[in-house]
């Protein structure tokens, strides 16, 4: 039996979601574009039709870890916390340094000295991937399966909201950052495309410019959650079964992002790992929790949701 969608119920509680989110976004700062664009999606996908209302409550995951992120703004980390510029890169250098013309460097140097544009367009093409790859293998198990569907949205939630945690309890300054600024502390710096400007010159298009110049979150480069996803992915495409040929895909995506992390200028060796290392905790301990009758039944109602 199809879901009535206009009731008094549904239109009150959606109008105020709406409102509530619209005021949340001007008390922090601003009402974008992009805050629109996700009212009128929501709004319309929940009205449209049963299925469309299905979908879209399934991805309500996701969208809680967008307004999460986008909602961080409020409170800078290294407000919180002190930040650290200095450390992350002496202890990279003491780990992965690289001897080079006579001077030890860090991978990231290394990579600004010694690249080529079949390296810098790779990189990109990894890089402009790690959220389209994720969310549309999603879409692929909401169709399919949607039990595991759930699973995999709330481990990527967890990983995140893990992820959010460490960047107020340890501010990282990226490579990048020690690049054009040293080791001294600039509060309010914009983002930088850092490596991934060669690909952006390459294809004659702005694509990275468009992403990072609006990132002020700059300080967040431990844990790198771009090396996270692609672990979740392949794990879930793993529970999954799919067949070799996509595994394999998949394998080589998650090595790609985290070459193209290093290789770009945007994450240090030690963050990538730190992203993996979040990653395993996150589906060992989300594992842990599924033993929970109470998890695995509360699991089970939202399947029929959706």
């Amino acid at each position: 039996m199809e879901f009535h969608r206009f009731t008094k119920k549904n239109i009150t509680i959606n109008t105020l979601l709406v409102l509530v989110y619209l005021l949340w976004n001007f008390v922090i700062g601003e009402i974008r574009s992009e805050h629109y664009f996700l009212v009128v999606l929501w709004l319309s996908a929940f009205y449209v039709s049963d299925t469309s209302r299905r979908f879209i409550l399934a991805f309500s995951i996701f969208i809680l870890f967008w307004i999460i992120y986008d909602s961080m703004r409020i409170l800078p980390n290294y407000e919180v916390s002190t930040p650290h510029i200095q450390e992350p890169y002496a202890f990279e250098k003491s780990i992965f340094g690289i001897h080079y013309k006579g001077s030890l460097l860090t991978p990231n140097e290394y990579f600004s000295i010694v690249n080529n544009q079949f390296l810098d367009f790779l990189s990109g093409f990894f890089y402009i991937n790690w959220m389209p790859i994720p969310i549309g293998f999603g879409v692929y198990l909401y169709l399919t399966d949607k039990s595991l569907f759930i699973k995999y949205a709330l481990v990527f939630l967890f990983v995140n909201l893990l992820g959010f945690i460490i960047y107020y309890l340890y501010p990282a300054a990226p490579p990048w950052y020690v690049a054009l600024y040293g080791f001294d502390l600039h509060i309010g710096v914009p983002g930088n495309r850092a490596g991934l400007a060669r690909f952006d010159e390459l294809v004659g298009i702005p694509v990275f410019e468009n992403i990072y110049n609006k990132n002020a979150n700059v300080l967040a480069a431990i844990p790198s959650l771009h090396a996270a996803y692609p672990v979740v992915v392949l794990f879930y495409a793993a529970k999954k079964k799919m067949k070799l040929w996509i595994k394999i895909l998949f394998t080589l995506f998650m090595l790609g992002i985290w070459f193209s992390a290093v290789y770009s200028g945007h994450h240090y060796i030690i963050d990538v790992l730190m992203g993996v290392m979040l990653a395993l905790m996150t589906l060992f301990l989300f594992d842990r929790i599924l033993k929970n009758p109470v998890a695995d039944s509360s699991i089970k109602q939202f399947v029929e949701r959706i």
